[in-house]
């Protein structure tokens, strides 16, 4: 297919090179050169805007950071919208909250643009291994003509519903990640603070109903200090706010996701933020009296 691919940061850039082996004709486009570079040499199209992808596409896909960065790119001068040709398909895999993507699709649709929404989960490693868990939102036919191109970066691809709903359930995900990552982090910081082997603890509980991946996978990244952002801090409460904010507007109570809100506000604050958001482990030492090995230094 041809495929247009804006936003190539962390995330994106490996996804759209899982396209280009995938077979797919790319098409890229980025606020920054630099980070297009990769994409060229791997074979794809340069294109000088938003709006010369669409016109060379069928699909256009963009990652981005937030709501704003996605209307920019989709109806912004020079975006999406500018350069469509008839019948194509805009895709956003960023994370954003619901009501914007329902009205994004709305005003897409109004110009003749199918959109679905298509946030991931499963990180940079997964967008590297193309093993993304994929939850789409939108019109069933125009998923099915995009689901050739989901199955190249992603092991799990699912129709949630209409448009809205593929983020509804990224921000479940991201309510039972946020709040497994600060619980892994305390249970692992109460070890070590007394006096106790954290990895024995971790292996025994791997075992048991406490187990999850998350304890199996960032528990380990936190034994090791390895707090290199895979998924950065500030990234996970950018996403915990859409689910507070979202909260707020449906009346429900969410409050784990509010305390864990709260502590990545707090990773943020502190300087924490370009870390993985695995670095809550050390927010709590800090708040416990010194990072592990610094105690009464």
């Amino acid at each position: 297919m041809e495929v247009g691919f804006i936003g190539l940061g962390l995330m994106g850039r490996p996804m759209a090179l899982n396209l280009i082996r995938a077979g797919h004709r790319v098409h890229v486009w980025s606020r920054r050169r630099d980070s297009m570079q990769p994409l060229l040499d791997a074979g794809a199209g340069d294109c000088a805007s938003a709006a010369d992808a669409a016109s060379r596409a069928e699909v256009i896909i963009s990652m981005v950071a937030d709501a704003p960065d996605v209307e920019q790119v989709a109806l912004g001068p020079q975006g999406v919208a500018d350069g469509a040709r008839p019948g194509l398909v805009f895709v956003d895999m960023s994370t954003i909250a619901p009501a914007a993507a329902q009205s994004i699709a709305t005003r897409l649709q109004e110009r003749g643009i199918a959109m679905l929404d298509a946030p991931v989960s499963g990180g940079e490693i997964g967008a590297i291994n193309a093993t993304l868990t994929i939850m789409v939102g939108g019109d069933a036919a125009a998923f099915e003509r995009v689901k050739p191109l989901f199955e190249a970066m992603g092991k799990t691809v699912s129709l949630i519903g209409a448009s809205g709903a593929g983020q509804v359930a990224k921000a479940c995900n991201q309510i039972l990640t946020g709040v497994g990552v600060a619980a892994v982090a305390e249970a692992l910081n109460f070890a070590h603070r007394s006096g106790v082997d954290a990895a024995k603890v971790r292996e025994a509980l791997l075992g048991g109903f406490a187990y999850s991946r998350i304890l199996e996978n960032h528990g380990q990244r936190m034994l090791e200090r390895n707090f290199k952002p895979g998924f950065k801090a500030w990234m996970h409460q950018k996403d915990m706010r859409i689910v507070m904010e979202e909260a707020h507007r449906l009346g429900v109570a969410l409050p784990s996701a509010a305390a864990t809100a709260q502590m990545f506000n707090a990773m943020v604050g502190s300087g924490l933020g370009d870390d993985d958001s695995v670095a809550m482990l050390k927010l709590l030492e800090r708040m416990s009296g010194g990072e592990a090995g610094q105690e009464g230094e």
